[in-house]
């Protein structure tokens, strides 16, 4: 069955003002479907551009045009919020973007680097300080993870690329991030090595609620480090430089 004549002519007003070479509604002047399509156009790729800065520099601008007006062809948004745009463009990125000969090949991680930040500072979870020792022992007790934490692993450094570094081969190490928002609601990212990053993949995990000594004590196992108590004291000045940056927020009650 055809759709209403009304819905006929909003979908072809839609597709219009996302790809400009679709056919226009016959009784729309050709300036004002030129005006939405701008308009529509401009919104979306300055918000993009503003998620996306690095992306947006390293790009030439028919590239960054180009993907932009690829996106709003082709992607189906899932959400009607403007904020969770980027997202979107995320998954467009990921599930149908058609790679260029010249797409950099470090793209989707770049641009998943760039959205957390934004993610993280929208994140409306809360740490409720109200079962948390501040003073508590790092070691003694089960440290409190502050609930905004993500913990990133890419195999390109995200963190360095600009216009004047672009990496074309992944280093034999993985980059190694830690994104939170401290409790003044700053986003903050924080390096990490292997060691750091395990930590805090087992804090991130720790259903069983183990302590600090416990969690320590089974990555030198791990490791299989022959001085295990050096693993625990390395570990200890971790929770406590995390402690200081509000990444840990002190110890449950």
């Amino acid at each position: 069955m055809d759709s209403p004549a009304f819905q006929q002519v909003q979908y072809a007003f839609a597709a219009h003002i996302r790809d400009p070479e679709s056919p226009a509604p016959d009784d729309v002047a050709q300036r004002r479907m030129a005006a939405y399509s701008e308009l529509f156009y401009n919104n979306t790729e300055g918000l993009l551009a503003n998620t996306y800065r690095v992306l947006n520099k390293i790009l030439s601008p028919e590239q960054w045009q180009h993907l932009t007006r690829q996106f709003l062809i082709k992607h189906q948004c899932k959400t009607p919020l403007f904020p969770q745009m980027p997202q979107e463009f995320l998954r467009y990125l990921e599930d149908e973007h058609e790679a260029q000969p010249d797409d950099p090949v470090f793209l989707y991680e770049l641009a998943h680097y760039e959205w957390v930040e934004l993610a993280v500072a929208i994140d409306t979870r809360e740490a409720d300080l109200s079962q948390v020792s501040q003073t508590g022992d790092l070691l003694a007790g089960v440290p409190y993870l502050n609930p905004t934490v993500w913990g990133l692993a890419y195999q390109y450094p995200v963190h360095q690329i600009s216009p004047d570094f672009q990496p074309t081969e992944p280093p034999e190490q993985p980059t190694y991030l830690l994104v939170f928002r401290d409790l003044s609601d700053n986003v903050e990212f924080v390096l990490l090595n292997p060691v750091s990053a395990r930590l805090l993949e087992k804090l991130m995990k720790n259903e069983e609620q183990k302590t600090g000594q416990a969690l320590l004590t089974e990555i030198a196992e791990e490791l299989q480090h022959p001085q295990p108590e050096a693993v625990v004291q390395g570990g200890l000045d971790i929770l406590q430089s995390w402690l200081a940056q509000e990444v840990i927020l002190g110890t449950k009650i």
